[in-house]
């Protein structure tokens, strides 16, 4: 009889970490997707992979509760040998993950229970479960499934179907305003719009007719003055230097010029 147990139990072990080892190397496959194919993985690929994971574990679960199964709990591991030395087997026998049996180690591998603080707050959870009545629970399950298919729907449906008339009005909307526009283009060819002032400048003595002449509209007039380098220019009206060496006596190209400009004056400035 007990002999007939211990062969239930080899051959319970032997099936047991079988299936643990298909979780571990479809574990693998996945997180190396994630890690290097991670460009080209897609969502749907990644649920795949957790329906994977997930049909593994519940194929666990049942074997665990199966009748046939003898149960684990009356099963007891005691550590006979710790050493802080490298077991080169137990290391070929975990895949190098466990390269010694040690007291630091012991605790973490032989657990029977969660850590402490993982087991308190597991407490605190199933005492704040239990004070919610059965009433507010549905209510707040009501309220995030809600969400959740409002969040669903968002990202389900583009924008663009959301929303058409604000993003038609996005495409067809102008960069720019017409009217401005036509106004700059009218003050710009035609004068539309522009202040009518003479330009800024001090006015020559008996000049002063010449202002009325020139208050339809801002004019430009420039004087040629033949000479030498010491000669200069003027607008509005000719301003003339004296030569040097000839104090008092005004060049004949500035007489011409005065004369033939005068004939534009008012008579009363002649």
């Amino acid at each position: 009889m007990q002999q007939r147990e211990e062969k239930q139990l080899e051959a319970a072990v032997d099936s047991l970490v079988s299936r643990v080892s298909l979780v571990k190397n479809a574990l693998q496959s996945f997180i190396n997707k994630l890690e290097n194919e991670y460009e080209r993985l897609t969502w749907p690929s990644v649920l795949d992979n957790f329906a994977l994971l997930s049909g593994q574990l519940n194929n666990i679960n049942k074997l665990l509760k199966n009748e046939k199964t003898p149960s684990f709990r009356s099963q007891v591991i005691i550590p006979l040998l710790l050493s802080p030395d490298r077991d080169e087997d137990l290391a070929k026998l975990t895949e190098q993950r466990v390269p010694v049996f040690s007291h630091e180690i012991v605790p973490d591998y032989l657990r029977t229970k969660p850590d402490p603080d993982v087991e308190e707050q597991e407490k605190q959870l199933s005492a704040e479960a239990a004070r919610i009545g059965p009433e507010v629970a549905q209510k707040q399950i009501q309220v995030l499934n809600k969400l959740c298919s409002s969040l669903l729907e968002k990202l389900n449906n583009p924008r663009e179907d959301r929303d058409p008339d604000g993003a038609g009005a996005r495409q067809n909307k102008p960069s720019f305003n017409s009217a401005d526009t036509s106004l700059l283009v009218t003050a710009v060819a035609f004068g539309k719009g522009l202040s009518k002032c003479r330009p800024p400048g001090p006015v020559a003595p008996g000049h002063s007719g010449q202002g009325s002449m020139m208050s339809g509209g801002p004019t430009l007039q420039q004087v040629t003055i033949g000479g030498g380098a010491g000669q200069q220019s003027g607008m509005g009206g000719p301003v003339a230097q004296q030569q040097q060496g000839q104090p008092g006596k005004m060049p004949s190209s500035i007489k011409t010029n005065i004369k033939s400009a005068s004939g534009s004056m008012h008579p009363y400035n002649r």
